[in-house]
């Protein structure tokens, strides 16, 4: 042990050696199973501009692995393929480090960087300008050349590719239109044209931007002392530096920031932005910058295989940006494939495996020639699939097509109807509606809550037209579009468009993705235009947030014109529109139908894609080996059947007890000290909701299993209304159960399939209780419909009927409420209720823990196999209406500002806490009107959500972090 510790010491001393003489540094990074990886860092020296005298240092990391994993050229020494990797806004190199490594190790060399103004690279950020970073990539292709470890097109043409997000993605975007000797791209979550992204349709997107300006305006990176803080601890190798680099050590920027209070950006920028903020309306002076530091600058000349990846949850980049970039590049004639991920710059799932795997596989193809490597579909959007039980994360399933489809493919017209309306833009554009907040699109989950999510609308600001109830579901894939009339009392309109999805009830209703378009519409206040025809106002086409989303049959379409939005920068003066459907009569009025109550209608086209198709499931491999399985089974059932114990008698004191459990435990498999389940006891009586509920791993589901006697317990037992639990037991026929969902026949009316689930069963038809049941689970007349109509809520109903089919004693449910909207989930607790008042038992497993608070009337918490409570609702967890409000920065609110949300209307009472506030609403639902409170006081906010007194108790117990 001494001397491997010596030995480290020594490889670090020579390294910290190479580092002072030679300028690189060489770190070995491996694994038992993976080639190791080896970095080098260097600060290279270039000039700040073409031709200028000032230089500005760019810190690098160069990525090899042992083995360059390429066909016919193994071993260290071989040539490979290079990839530039780049980092988003605001961060640096370290970021994709991993991604660097695993490129490293599948046999690419690897060089990062830390583009201008971050991390420890110095000069101006001038996001993307070809005379700064984008001629830094050039540069750096040029030092690429030069190594090698890389292979060469011919003398300082390497085989290269580059990638990146956001900000890198930009980057790649344009090192392929500046460079021609870039092979192949895979930008990710960015943006085309930049000031099409900030200033869309002639709106100021201010929160955006703000962030953007204020992040690099924070002041200029100041100089670490000593080593990088990414410089390795021991050392594989050292090299000296090439002309025109420097070395990677403690000293700071060579050009301090000026006091102009423009931080690290480019003066210019910074003026720009200035000047754009302080108008609230961008100019064609600011356009011109931005477009020329944008990829569509250099559209025409960006002919190399593009692999685009753009996020769905993303009100910076939205897929419009990725609509633009597909169209342009396949032009050219180069391959482009288009990849829509789940998550985005507001959140969400960013797929981070997936995608760099099939950015991998882009580069094996494209830059190793690897004719065989799987690049994936041409067009492939991910959707939900549902919720996972075991952890309550969203399942995701890829939907794909075999070509790029656009934003208009196959659309579908939809009828919308709704008078002529007027709506206000108030004086200070305040207050304003809200849609996506930056970086916050975890809050969109508000709809969850109840609360119709974090959209709102003020009001007397906003015009609505709905479509009729859909008869079948539709699937939206691209951009909707509606044209209108719109007029203002004011010579320009601003108003933004979204497209709602409302529920059948007309009350909850939800935003796709929480994106919104915005419009300015010029001379709206003309009344007489070239373009109005005999109306007054401007005829306007607009085009709806481009989502992919789908609509539940009998829901309705519901086109929102809002005259503000948070995330945007409206006219302060006030304002007056007037906005009309177009492209359809208004029906003809009757004696019962006054003038001023006309409607208009209009169509909105929605874009269907229908050659996108859902990626069936595999059969897992498994199923192939059932007969020979089933027949194992069988042949172990018969050898083992003369070996069962005798069953317990049954006890007379215990005939009326639905449920009594007695120090049960089971181990794990092949285990003699590690419990799944470990002396557990507790009794459930009659007509109790018993909630069931744990962490993962608690124990829940081996419990509920041991209970229908699927598997045996080690110790101890389970009776039911007496009788001892063995498989098979008599007395398991009254006992319902519904886990992990029930099949049903599509095709098939929701009766048909009951009464065939019964027959099954071989018990007589009059124990069914089918009646019975579906009254209690209140399906009317939807049991007529076949199945494949149903909505997952009446789905999950009617799996709820099946297991209360002969209306069991006891009935156990596992997640009822998986995948169900707020309204369905009220319903089925509703149903539990009321099985439970006629004098049976309910016992229900879940994770929602409000839901558990509402409908149970006893609870059983467990942890780690153990009970560690149980006993009534009211005992453990009291009551209470109370919201969560997460305050970012450490430092705490002022006194006065406390004070004054805690009079704000609809609120209690203001309390502060360690994670925030902790806020008493008067009344549900007052949670997206707070937000809005919170925001206009500049509050910090980073998350909202539920505080009641269920969780506070059971985390407490399980000793959880009750944040």
């Amino acid at each position: 042990m001494d001397l491997r510790l010596r030995g480290r010491k020594l490889y670090a001393a020579a390294g910290a050696l190479a580092v002072l003489i030679g300028g690189g540094t060489w770190a070995a990074v491996s694994s038992d199973t993976a080639p190791a990886v080896h970095r080098e860092d260097r600060r290279l020296t270039m000039p700040e501009t073409p031709g200028g005298k000032k230089e500005v240092r760019i810190d690098t990391s160069f990525f090899t692995a042992d083995s360059a994993g390429d066909t016919g050229k193994g071993g260290s020494g071989a040539r490979r393929p290079a990839v530039l990797l780049g980092h988003g806004f605001g961060g640096s190199k370290n970021d994709v480090r991993a991604q660097a490594e695993q490129l490293a190790r599948n046999g690419y060399a690897v060089l990062t960087w830390s583009a201008r103004g971050f991390g420890k690279s110095t000069g101006k950020i001038g996001l993307n300008a070809p005379d700064g970073e984008v001629a830094d990539v050039s540069r750096l292709i040029d030092w690429l050349a030069k190594r090698p470890e890389v292979r060469l097109d011919k003398t300082g043409d390497p085989r290269v590719g580059v990638a990146g997000a956001s900000y890198g993605g930009a980057i790649s975007l344009l090192a392929a239109g500046y460079d021609k000797r870039v092979d192949a791209i895979a930008p990710q979550i960015t943006y085309w044209n930049l000031a099409d992204a900030l200033f869309p349709n002639g709106v100021f997107k201010k929160l955006w931007a703000g962030i953007f300006f204020t992040t690099g305006a924070a002041g200029a990176p100041t100089g670490a002392a000593g080593a990088p803080s990414d410089a390795p601890t021991g050392a594989s190798g050292s090299t000296e530096a090439p002309t025109g680099t420097a070395p990677a050590g403690p000293t700071g920027p060579a050009d301090p920031t000026s006091s102009g209070g423009c931080g690290r950006f480019q003066t210019d920028l910074c003026t720009m932005y200035e000047r754009v903020a302080v108008s609230g309306k961008p100019d064609a002076a600011a356009r011109e910058l931005l477009e020329a530091r944008s990829p569509s600058a250099v559209g025409d000349r960006i002919k190399v295989p593009t692999l685009i990846t753009q996020g769905q949850s993303d009100s910076l980049f939205p897929l419009g940006q990725a609509d633009a970039m597909q169209r342009a590049i396949s032009k050219n004639g180069a391959p482009v494939d288009v990849d829509w991920i789940a998550g985005g710059h507001d959140g969400g799932d960013r797929e981070t495996a997936r995608v760099q795997a099939r950015t991998t596989a882009w580069f094996d193809r494209y830059l190793k020639g690897d004719k065989s490597a799987d690049t994936g579909p041409a067009f492939r959007v991910s959707r939900s699939g549902g919720v996972d039980s075991t952890d309550g994360t969203v399942r995701l399933r890829g939907a794909s097509a075999d070509r790029y489809t656009g934003l208009d493919n196959a659309p579908r017209r939809v009828r919308l109807t709704g008078r002529a309306q007027k709506f206000a833009n108030p004086a200070g554009a305040g207050p304003p509606a809200i849609s996506a907040v930056p970086g916050t699109g975890a809050l969109g989950n508000l709809s969850a809550l109840g609360a119709g999510g974090l959209s709102l609308d003020f009001p007397g600001q906003y015009a609505h037209f709905d479509s009729a109830p859909l008869r079948t579901p539709v699937r939206l894939t691209g951009s909707p579009a509606v044209t209108v009339r719109v007029a203002a009392s004011s010579p320009d309109a601003v108003f933004f468009a979204k497209l709602y999805d409302v529920g059948p009830d007309g009350r909850r209703q939800v935003l796709p993705s929480q994106l919104v378009t915005p419009y300015r519409v010029e001379n709206a206040g003309q009344t007489k235009d070239a373009e109005a025809g005999k109306g007054g106002g401007r005829r306007i086409r607009l085009h709806l947030p481009a989502v992919d989303h789908g609509f539940a049959a009998g829901h309705r379409m519901r086109l929102v014109l809002s005259a503000t939005d948070l995330g945007y920068a409206s006219p302060t003066e006030p304002a007056t529109y007037t906005v009309s459907l177009e492209d359809g009569a208004p029906p003809a009025t009757t004696a019962d139908t006054p003038a001023p109550a006309r409607r208009t209608a209009g169509e909105l086209a929605v874009p269907t894609a229908p050659q996108v198709r859902n990626a069936a499931a595999p059969l897992p491999a498994w199923t192939w080996g059932l007969p020979a399985v089933a027949v194992l089974i069988a042949a172990l059932l018969l050898f083992t059947a003369r070996r069962r114990t005798a069953t317990p008698a049954p006890d007379p004191a215990l005939a009326d007890v639905p449920l009594q459990i007695t120090g049960l435990s089971k181990r794990y498999a092949r285990s003699a000290d590690r419990y799944a389940v470990r002396e557990l006891s507790f009794r459930v009586e009659k007509g109790q909701v018993l909630g069931l509920l744990g962490p993962n791993g608690a124990g829940k589901t081996t419990t509920l299993r041991m209970l229908m006697g699927l598997i045996r317990p080690d110790d101890g037992e389970i009776r039911i209304f007496g009788q001892a639990i063995r498989p098979g037991a008599p007395v398991l026929s009254r006992v319902g159960a519904f886990v992990e969902g029930a099949g049903f026949l599509p095709h098939l009316s929701g009766r048909a399939n009951l009464d065939l689930y019964w027959q099954a069963t071989g018990r007589p038809a009059a124990d069914a209780h089918i009646d019975e049941a579906l009254e209690i689970a209140g399906l009317g007349d939807a049991l007529q419909r076949a199945v494949r109509t149903y909505s997952q809520g009446m789905r999950q109903r009617l799996a709820i009927a099946q297991a209360m089919l002969g209306l069991p004693d006891l009935l156990i449910l596992d997640e009822p409420t998986n995948g169900l909207d707020p309204p369905q989930i009220r319903e089925m607790r509703d149903v539990m209720i009321r099985y439970a008042a006629a004098g049976r038992t309910v016992i229900v497993s879940s994770h929602l823990l409000s839901e558990v608070e509402q409908s149970c009337t006893h609870l059983v918490v467990m942890d780690r196999g153990r009970l560690v409570q149980a006993g009534p609702v009211a005992e453990i967890v009291g009551s209470g209406d109370t919201v969560l409000v997460g305050v970012a920065g450490a430092e705490p609110l002022s006194d006065t500002l406390w004070e004054k949300v805690g009079a704000l209307p609809g609120v209690v009472s203001a309390v502060r806490a360690e994670e925030g506030l902790l806020v008493r609403l008067a009344e549900p639902g007052g949670t997206p009107r707070l937000l809005a409170d919170l925001i206009r006081m500049e509050i910090p906010v980073d998350r909202v959500g539920p505080h009641r007194r269920l969780e506070d108790a059971f985390l407490t117990l399980i000793g959880g972090d009750a944040r």
